[in-house]
């Protein structure tokens, strides 16, 4: 909004004053339906229902969750949804999620996530979508889960990796950085011992954790509603923020223990190799191809500790890295998402899908290029009855298709960035 508003922006304003004030917001959060189809300790695995007028079909796609956040950010509100999304364009849709995390929960490591949870997941989806291989897509810590499980094992129905703002190299993480000197000195004694009395990290630690890394923006937030008052998409999108940050969900302690001393402390993953349940799991065993997402504007995961991953995947059959607009979250499922992120995700899933998966998305387009060729030559023959004379005349130009957007940050696979660009990291194996 100006700083001198006009009158159509004071008039909206009130607009959205008054709808959140009628009706308590401006976002539409209704979830997605979906159905429980396997369970677990800690294991939820659920399928998205298809629509109606969607014909569901191909390699369906896995949405693991990362621990503490709620499942929300894959389906964060309507049109900023990364499931809507799937399921819309007729993509088998299925995700993982934990549930609440209890003291009871206290003793279980990252084993639990790594060695049962993710992979007995991917297994469920892959049999209940007929057998298909699965396309594993995992945001932040659920990514890293991903990115082990992979490793862990190669057997798996896994017909593609996605890894969406995971960092492995904390050294870049800033707001990490200044603590890394201070754990060398310690031996992380008291943290332990507090993290053991409470059996992990609360839900109010972890959240207040959440909002603290987005830095000033915190501080800035009243004035930034002030400032969009009359943009109900801005509005919208904070409402369902807020909503994700609300609900996160709490860590256990002994999973929070192996992620502060040995991510943290010992920054692990930088090397490509962590030991879980008393043997070694190297990313280079990696063999599945892999997409890499960094956000341009990610405190959490920076560009720098995300990339770090793309040179310890020696032996994947491509591994491709790109930079697109947003934060932490934002890069997932922000406003700018569905024409950057999701564009390149559905090309990358496209481009490692089952033959029979290609050829039944190439079939209604093939269908309508022979109809359109059918009227063409009808409308020739009627041309010439009609005027004979006339057979030298220019033909009707087709209609243009419509392309994705392909102007912004990591939405062009042949786009050439100042620093480098996703092609150059490419790997062929």
């Amino acid at each position: 909004m100006d700083l001198i508003p006009k009158p159509d922006q004071v008039a909206s304003a009130a607009s959205n004053v008054a709808h959140k004030m009628l009706y308590g917001g401006l976002a539409d959060l209704r979830p997605m339906p979906r159905t429980l189809i396997d369970d677990g300790p800690l294991r939820e695995v659920y399928h998205y229902r298809p629509q109606k007028q969607v014909r569901s079909t191909g390699d369906p796609v896995l949405l693991v969750t990362p621990l503490a956040a709620p499942a929300l950010c894959f389906d964060l509100r309507r049109d900023c949804s990364l499931v809507e999304h799937f399921v819309k364009a007729g993509r088998p849709t299925y995700l993982v999620e934990y549930g609440e995390i209890s003291f009871k929960d206290r003793n279980l490591g990252m084993e639990h996530w790594v060695e049962e949870v993710v992979p007995e997941a991917i297994k469920a989806a892959s049999e209940h979508a007929g057998g298909r291989p699965v396309h594993v897509i995992g945001w932040s810590l659920g990514g890293i889960f991903a990115t082990l499980v992979a490793a862990a094992q190669p057997n798996l129905p896994i017909a593609s990796l996605t890894v969406v703002g995971s960092p492995f190299d904390v050294r870049q993480v800033p707001l990490v950085a200044p603590l890394r000197p201070l754990l060398r000195l310690t031996d992380g004694g008291v943290v332990t011992q507090i993290y053991r009395a409470m059996g992990g990290a609360p839900k109010p630690l972890v959240r207040r954790a959440f909002q603290l890394s987005s830095g000033t923006k915190v501080l800035t937030k009243p004035l930034a509603i002030l400032q969009h008052l009359d943009d109900a998409e801005w509005l919208a999108q904070i409402e369902a923020v807020d909503r994700f940050t609300a609900n996160m969900i709490a860590y256990p302690g002994r999973t929070f223990g192996q992620m502060y001393h040995r991510m943290l402390k010992h920054n692990q993953l930088s090397g490509g190799k962590v030991e879980l349940s008393g043997r070694e799991i190297d990313l280079a065993a990696i063999t599945a191809p892999t997409l890499v997402f960094a956000g341009n504007t990610d405190g959490i995961a920076p560009i720098p500790a995300v990339k770090h991953l793309v040179g310890l995947l020696k032996n994947a059959h491509e591994v491709r890295f790109e930079i697109v607009p947003g934060g932490h979250l934002g890069m997932l499922t922000g406003r700018a998402a569905r024409r950057t992120t999701w564009v390149v995700m559905d090309e990358w899933i496209a481009q490692y899908s089952t033959p029979d998966d290609r050829s039944e998305a190439a079939a209604p387009k093939k269908a309508t290029a022979k109809k359109a060729t059918a009227k063409k030559a009808a409308a020739k023959k009627a041309a010439a009855k009609k005027a004979p004379a006339k057979k030298a005349a220019k033909k009707a130009a087709a209609p243009a298709e419509v392309a994705p957007d392909r102007s912004a940050i990591g939405s062009n696979r042949e786009r050439r960035f100042t620093s480098s660009s996703s092609r150059d990291l490419a790997q062929k194996r």
